[in-house]
């Protein structure tokens, strides 16, 4: 089952939640708690579909919880941009954030090419 690790969709969406903890446990401030959470549980459940849809083992379920994983990462570059806006974030941290997302939603999306045209 823990060939899930080898993707690294898998691997940059596991990256993107633990910079996403770290970094909104760093700027922790008590007005910001609402919008971190949210942010907080985008992340883990970019890499949470991931993994799920692999588990699930059929191409049509594992390319649903992919658009669901990337549905998710969008939502974390959304909700990254209004933290830095509302100066929660950093703006170097916003971008950290906002890159690795990027990075995330390009792989999410390659793999899912990739499903619908198996080589």
């Amino acid at each position: 089952m823990d060939k899930y690790k080898s993707l690294k969709a898998w691997q940059r969406a596991h990256g993107l939640a633990v910079l996403t903890m770290r970094t909104t446990d760093a700027a922790y401030h008590p007005r910001a708690r609402i919008l971190f959470d949210q942010i907080r549980r985008a992340a883990v459940s970019v890499e949470a579909n991931i993994v799920e849809g692999y588990a699930l083992n059929t191409p049509g379920l594992f390319r649903r919880h992919l658009r669901i994983a990337l549905a998710s990462a969008a939502e974390v570059e959304c909700l990254t941009a209004l933290a830095s806006e509302l100066n929660y974030l950093s703006p170097q941290t916003a971008e950290q954030v906002t890159a690795a997302t990027g990075h995330v939603m390009r792989l999410v999306t390659g793999l899912l090419r990739s499903l619908r045209h198996p080589s």
